[in-house]
């Protein structure tokens, strides 16, 4: 991908989250978003796709986490049902081999922590309270296998 700006800004966007500056990782996260989609699926090769997932999946989980610190719950539930019916739809593996990587790379901790928090101190309606609860056991799972997917590597979603 000639364009590296997407993964700038999803970068930025975790580095905001760490300093704890909610509206500019949202921020961050939506010029990222908006930047991957002028990238139409059928006109890329696979792996330049696999990328654009790979930094879409990971921008949608840093503006979940600053939604929820921010509390802008109806927000945070839409990009929620989003990485969960894109990433689970596909069934091949690499939503997960996503999850896997951004642990690896010490990235995931991070939203897991505020997934945990919101779900625990705050009184969410019964479908927010779902969406997160099924995303916060996916990245409990992952956290726990500590491993990547067989056919998956850091290294393949890296290229």
């Amino acid at each position: 991908m000639a364009d590296r700006r997407p993964e700038k800004s999803c970068e930025q966007a975790c580095e905001s989250l760490k300093q704890q500056d909610y509206e500019v990782a949202v921020k961050h996260c939506t010029e990222a978003l908006l930047s991957l989609s002028q990238y139409p699926p059928a006109h890329l090769p696979e792996a330049c796709q696999a990328e654009i997932d790979r930094i879409k999946i990971e921008t949608l989980l840093y503006r979940i986490a600053s939604f929820l610190q921010l509390k802008k719950y109806g927000q945070a539930d839409e990009d929620c049902r989003h990485v969960l019916g894109e990433g689970l739809a596909k069934g091949d593996g690499s939503f997960r081999a996503v999850l896997c990587c951004m642990h690896l790379k010490g990235k995931l901790q991070i939203v897991s922590n505020v997934l945990s928090k919101s779900l625990m101190g705050e009184s969410l309606n019964g479908m927010v309270t779902k969406d997160l609860t099924r995303l916060k056991t996916l990245l409990a799972e992952t956290e726990a296998a500590d491993k990547v997917p067989s056919g998956y590597h850091v290294e393949d979603l890296e290229e």
